[in-house]
């Protein structure tokens, strides 16, 4: 069961004599001459992402309570179906390009004067990284990406919006606003691509990169899900390295885990563990926790976090707040800053039309089952989840009859990990 929140190869050039981008590649593997997937076709991705809060209907807890009677506390819910209304009518893949929300933080983190201020700058960007992928308060269930599954898309970001957010002007208040840049030749290109590279365990790669900065982010991560009772948990098992090359430094970190609670009546989501956040060149590390609310009174959705120079054991920066509402970071001079995740502005998606998608790509794959939840059909759309689930069975079985093993287009296993085929980082 996927997450509960919305939450190499030798170097390659195009027919152009241009450098392969990470949204360029569709269809077959790198090493077959795939298709090209043009970036300038991508357009502003204007589908609403809201979804519907109408709490759990009556035969809807009757299908809840029944599936789990059938369930014991700590099971393993990998391969337990759940019912189609519980879908969030996006897959998991996408749902993870949502933690780019707002790329101008993440670009902003290599204008770090020092070492210490790039790594408060990732820190102040990973904690305003979660709120975004949350339309609304109910908590709904992304679709289990298909192996082989993808999602490409990119954002364009202003140059002069790039600042460490230390010196930025803050947003006014009350302002949401969905910036796009006039002329793409002032802007800074962040481009994105997701992979399910394992069906059996769940494993989900995602890599951006942007090369006028020289920042990339390459994450493999798995879900593992249990049943608690009146809630599900879901852990996220891997890592991610952000990159800076102008820097050489290689940030390593984790994700949280998240709770989808409440699930009989209106079930909500919240984020808890602690994750990690480490660069072996410059001696610092962060800490991050992630609170769960306290079964009686306590507040909901808190997160603290403190940032150390390991080599002198001294704290530069301490972090308080809600990851989806007001954060304050103090600093070792004594300098105080609020930022508000709620009036950050909000970058749109950049995203190739179905038409021109592959049959492969996350929206287009998906797009009978959510149009028919669009419609509110559930049992049509139930019908199309089990035709798409049945046909993965069945190509899985063809791969154990043969012996053959299932190779994704974009990632190759380096060890316990995933990384992209042709990563900035090797590029010449």
């Amino acid at each position: 069961m996927a997450y509960f929140w919305r939450i190499r190869h030798s170097h390659q050039k195009d027919t152009s004599g241009g450098e392969i981008s990470p949204v360029q590649y569709v269809g077959r593997t790198p090493n077959s001459g795939s298709e090209l997937v043009l970036s300038e076709d991508e357009k502003s991705d204007n589908e609403d992402k809201e979804e519907t809060e109408l709490g759990v209907m009556e035969d809807q807890r009757s299908i809840i309570l029944h599936l789990i009677s059938q369930l014991k506390l700590g099971m393993d819910l990998t391969k337990v179906v759940l019912p189609t209304f519980i879908l969030e009518k996006r897959s998991l893949l996408e749902m993870y390009a949502d933690f780019m929300a707002h790329p101008d933080l993440l670009l902003a983190i290599t204008a770090g004067a020092t070492p210490e201020e790039r790594v408060i700058c990732f820190v102040e960007y990973y904690l305003t990284a979660f709120h975004e992928g949350r339309k609304g308060a109910l908590a709904k269930k992304p679709y289990n990406p298909i192996i082989g599954e993808t999602f490409h898309c990119s954002w364009e970001v202003p140059k002069d919006r790039v600042k460490p957010k230390r010196t930025a002007p803050r947003s006014p208040a009350g302002c949401h606003e969905h910036p796009m840049a006039d002329d793409p030749s002032n802007s800074y290109k962040l481009r994105f691509v997701a992979e399910q590279v394992s069906h059996h365990p769940p494993i989900s790669c995602f890599y951006c990169e942007c090369k006028e900065k020289r920042l990339c982010v390459n994450t493999h991560v798995w879900t593992k899900s249990k049943f608690m009772g009146m809630s599900v948990g879901v852990s996220m098992i891997g890592e991610g390295v952000l990159r800076l090359l102008e820097h050489g430094e290689e940030y390593v970190f984790t994700l949280p885990s998240a709770y989808a609670r409440s699930i009989l009546t209106i079930p909500w989501v919240e984020l808890g563990g602690k994750v990690s956040i480490n660069c072996a060149k410059t001696g610092y590390s962060a800490t991050v926790i992630f609170h769960t609310k306290p079964f009686y009174g306590g507040k909901v959705h808190r997160v603290t976090a403190e940032v150390k120079h390991n080599p002198t054991n001294t704290i530069v920066c301490k972090a308080h707040g809600e990851w989806n509402g007001t954060l304050e970071f103090t600093y070792s001079n004594g300098e105080t800053k609020v930022i508000d995740t709620t009036t950050l502005p909000v970058y749109p998606k950049k995203i190739r039309p179905l038409e021109k998608q592959g049959p492969m790509e996350s929206r287009n794959l998906w797009r009978e089952v959510t149009r028919y939840l669009r419609l509110g059909d559930i049992d049509a759309a139930t019908e199309q989840k089990r035709h798409l689930e049945e046909k993965q069975r069945v190509e899985e079985r063809k791969r154990e009859n043969l012996r053959t093993s299932w190779k994704p287009k974009y990632f190759i296993q380096e060890g316990d990990g995933w990384v992209y085929f042709n990563p900035l980082w090797k590029a010449h």
